[in-house]
């Protein structure tokens, strides 16, 4: 049941992008098209949940022992560049279509606040082991990634809407998206 609530309340409740804010830019730089998002929340996903294993790893056993915890942030951010090097690596030998798609959205997987933001919470949350964590990392990420798919969609279908000229773009791209996020608050007191 714990689990559950984690589920609930990290993809729906507290979404990552639309109630705390976190990874706004690759929210809003890849939605133009579904597939370009369906690859960014994996490649999100990938690092999300490997760099909360590990910045959880490297708290407990690193941080915490040695009275380091003011080395948190830089030690992570290292982490995840490192982890984003590793998933550029990989999806320009496995898919190299992926790769030019996602151009330069995939390197700013590394300062994306998203990313930092989950491993920070997890590896902070007093309450969570390192299967919590792991089950927070994942609900974060499919939450991040239900947020950018359905905002994705919704910008493909405002391609074929007569928008007024002084709206069209990015600045209705922001009416949408606060749109969606007053949608998502409705699961507010659901978990």
């Amino acid at each position: 049941m714990e689990y559950l609530l984690i589920i609930i309340s990290a993809v729906f409740v507290n979404n990552i992008v639309l109630a705390k804010f976190l990874g706004v830019c690759p929210f809003i730089g890849v939605s133009k098209k579904v597939e370009t998002a369906l690859g960014m929340t994996g490649a999100v996903m990938f690092v999300m949940v490997i760099a909360t294993i590990v910045t959880y790893l490297i708290q407990k056993y690193v941080l915490e022992v040695y009275g380091i915890q003011f080395m948190q942030t830089i030690t992570f951010i290292l982490v995840i560049a490192s982890l984003v090097q590793l998933v550029e690596i990989i999806l320009k030998k496995v898919s190299p279509a992926l790769f030019q798609a996602l151009g330069i959205f995939l390197p700013l997987i590394t300062t994306n606040c998203a990313v930092l933001g989950v491993a920070i919470l997890a590896a902070g949350n007093k309450g969570f082991g390192l299967v919590e964590s792991v089950v927070f990392a994942i609900a974060n990420a499919i939450g991040f990634g239900l947020a950018l798919i359905l905002f994705a969609g919704l910008r493909e279908h405002l391609d074929l809407v007569n928008v007024p000229k002084g709206m069209k773009g990015v600045p209705i791209a922001f009416v949408v998206a606060g749109l969606l996020a007053m949608a998502f608050m409705g699961f507010t007191g659901v978990a």
